[in-house]
């Protein structure tokens, strides 16, 4: 008990607050959507709305730069967008192609305009 009071706290909070809500829902809609067709109307609709609104909150997260990021440059910001996307399609649409290529242009951008 003395650990948790100590430096694994934060931890324990973040586990229970933001991991394990967020996972009973999950678990719950992969159990209730076992019987789907994956090619209906409903579930490409679903699909559709759910990138929209992905794409939306990059555009935002990018343009509209909150705390720390704000710091970076808007082209490099852009840039690291585009390399991502780029990376994407390149490597079969594998999303953590996009993501990994889109942080390392990011962060190595940002490094190296840091004064």
């Amino acid at each position: 008990m003395n650990a948790l009071s100590g430096e694994l706290w934060p931890y324990v909070v973040l586990a229970l607050v933001g991991f394990l809500p967020n996972e009973i829902w999950r678990a719950l809609g992969f159990f209730a959507a076992r019987g789907l067709d994956e090619g209906s109307e409903m579930l490409v609709w679903v699909r559709a709305v759910a990138t929209a609104v992905l794409a939306a909150v990059i555009a935002k997260l990018t343009i509209f730069a909150p705390g720390a990021l704000a710091g970076v440059p808007l082209a490099l910001r852009l840039a690291a967008v585009g390399c991502g996307v780029l990376a994407f399609h390149a490597v079969r649409r594998s999303v953590l192609a996009g993501v990994a290529i889109g942080e390392i242009v990011l962060i190595g951008g940002a490094y190296l305009l840091s004064p």
